[in-house]
């Protein structure tokens, strides 16, 4: 091991306290869902020492809140190649074809690494063999489940067990903050800051060799979405800080069926998973009418973006607030037993779906895009990695199938572990003071701008998009981001540095990236619906978006020459301008 070139702060960072202490470890990773415990397990099993950072407990990653299941080509007839085709469909002509084809091909023994972790799937009472479902988009039974519709806890539970027999350091209730690069612009550490009381308090740094951010989504970024209230972009705009590319924020995909619980509801809505179509609900209207049929061949299992595009256009026609999905005719039994979190929830909200229909409409589920990442999930920025949902590496394209985030997770986590530990790690010399600040990049949000925002991102960029609402949103984004910024020039002022500052900051960036993109993709693709541009347009536009973050604070987007993405090309260290950034 070679010993690390001297630290040099962030170029750009969130404004906040310098660090009070640090930490060292081999590997840093920030998150603790499917990914980023796999990468910790993998990493720590090569004798590498890793420090796992959570933003709230380390059985709270986003895997937990995942109910359909993981997709696989396990079961008898199937095969990787038909579930690369069924991925390429649903991606809309975006997908990077070799980003697949690992995705599918290392899958299944992944799936079965994590059954050997301890993860146990619903299997058959006689055979033992492992049950599989459908989901949209998938022409095969391919979906493996565990507690009926508790797959992602079920995952959770068994990495969190490992994790804490591993005794993998772990830091819990830590909002990452940003990166730390070192003098030849290697990512070098994070820093954070960690809530409430426990061995460490306030904000920090953990110094390591490579930084894994494995952060899950930014569906808050949207009054309505699945998403938990952590899922707030943190990864994707650390990454936008530390210069790294970003690609494909303008997918995000809108789940056809979360529970609708009336016009003025926000926050986090329960999901009904896509698995209850895939046992054979039926999408209705107020009047019992089956609309999907016509629409697709496969009907209710089309993939999410046409299903979601249907129910929209249904209740647009029709001057409704929601459709229904109708499963009276599992009964009782099936409901209770392969269901019975979806049961729960429908019935803490007054619905029974044994005896009634579910009111639902679409709702911000997962982001396809964010950290652009190559294979290896290496990202523009040498010695940092990015796996889960929070990176892009082109497997999605312009719309996830079903089912395919889990796997993806862990495909890439593997890979990563992988990549850090068949290379010598730079040093991490034992920390003997805390690392220094880094420019601040422009003022704080007062916390009800998250409020704010999620409103001009719910009615200029949500399911339906124009050129219109693109522009009228971006335009208020901009009066969010100058009014603080005039406030700083003028008074001095800004808000506190605090959690909800720091995450509404986070929302803002984001929000940009994603309404920049979205404008200037001028067709319809996917879960990106532009009504001023109905049509796909192939020859203009099956090709990405790049962006980065300027040092004034300014967007830069690119485009890519085809739907493969280019290599990562590592980013030079930005050069710190004379003048702090306002």
């Amino acid at each position: 091991m070679t010993r690390r070139s001297t630290e040099v702060a962030p170029a750009t960072a969130l404004r906040a306290p310098a660090p009070g202490w640090a930490i060292a470890a081999d590997v840093v990773v920030v998150g603790s869902g499917v990914a980023g415990l796999t990468v910790a397990l993998r990493c720590a099993a090569a004798g590498a020492k890793v420090t796992v950072v959570t933003k709230a407990r380390l059985d709270d990653g986003s895997t937990r809140w995942a109910q359909g299941g993981i997709a696989a080509a396990l079961g008898e007839g199937d095969t990787p190649g038909q579930h690369l085709d069924d991925t390429l469909v649903a991606g809309a002509g975006l997908c990077d074809e070799r980003a697949v084809r690992t995705l599918v091909t290392e899958g299944p023994d992944a799936v079965r690494r994590l059954i050997a972790t301890g993860a146990r799937f619903d299997a058959d009472d006689i055979t033992g063999e492992i049950l599989l479902t459908r989901e949209g988009g998938h022409h095969r039974r391919r979906i493996a489940h565990a507690g009926g519709d508790a797959t992602g806890a079920e995952i959770s539970r068994a990495l969190v067990d490992a994790v804490r027999a591993a005794g993998i350091d772990t830091v819990e209730n830590a909002l990452a903050l940003d990166l730390l690069r070192d003098a030849s612009g290697r990512a070098s550490g994070v820093t954070l800051h960690v809530m409430g009381e426990g061995q460490h308090d306030g904000v920090g740094a953990v110094r390591a060799g490579a930084v894994v951010l494995a952060t899950g989504g930014m569906g808050q970024v949207f009054s309505a979405t699945t998403n938990p209230a952590v899922s707030t972009g943190d990864g994707v705009a650390l990454a936008l800080r530390a210069g790294a590319e970003v690609s494909d924020l303008e997918f995000v995909q809108f789940h056809p069926t979360v529970l609708w619980l009336g016009p003025e509801a926000e926050g986090q809505q329960p999901l009904v998973s896509e698995a209850v179509r895939g046992e054979g609900a039926y999408l209705v209207d107020g009047d019992g009418v089956r609309f999907m049929r016509g629409q697709h061949e496969l009907a209710e299992l089309a993939p999410r973006d046409i299903v979601a595009k249907g129910i929209m256009r249904r209740m647009l026609e029709q001057g409704a607030a929601h459709m229904y999905l109708d499963a009276r005719h599992f009964g009782a039994r099936m409901w209770e037993r392969r269901f019975p979190t979806i049961l729960a929830a429908c019935r803490a909200h007054g619905i029974d779906p044994v005896t009634e229909p579910i009111p639902v409409g679409p709702a911000a589920h997962y982001a396809s895009g964010g950290v652009r990442t190559d294979l290896h999930g290496r990202t523009t920025v040498p010695g940092l990695y990015a796996c889960g949902e929070v990176a892009c590496t082109g497997v999605h394209g312009a719309n996830r199938l079903a089912s395919n985030s889990l796997l993806e997770g862990l495909v890439f986590a593997e890979r990563i572990a992988d990549d850090i530990t068949a290379h010598p790690l730079p040093e991490t010399a034992a920390p003997t003071a805390p690392p220094a600040a880094g420019r601040a990049a422009g003022p704080l949000l007062a916390p009800e701008a998250r409020y704010a925002i999620q409103r001009i991102m719910t009615g200029g960029a949500g399911v339906l998009r124009s050129a219109e609402s693109l522009a009228r949103a971006a335009a208020e984004l901009d009066t969010v981001r100058y009014d603080a910024v005039e406030a700083l020039r003028r008074d001095g002022k800004t808000a506190e540095p605090g959690v909800e500052t720091w995450e509404a900051a986070n929302l803002l960036l984001v929000a940009r990236v994603l309404v920049a993109a979205a404008l200037r993709r001028e067709e319809t693709r996917g879960c990106h619906w532009r009504e001023d541009r109905p049509d796909r347009d192939d020859t203009g536009w099956r090709r990405h978006l790049l962006t980065t973050l300027c040092p004034d604070g300014s967007l830069d987007i690119l485009t890519t020459g085809s739907e493969a993405f280019p290599s990562p090309a590592p980013k030079p260290t930005p050069r710190p301008e004379t003048e702090p950034h306002q």
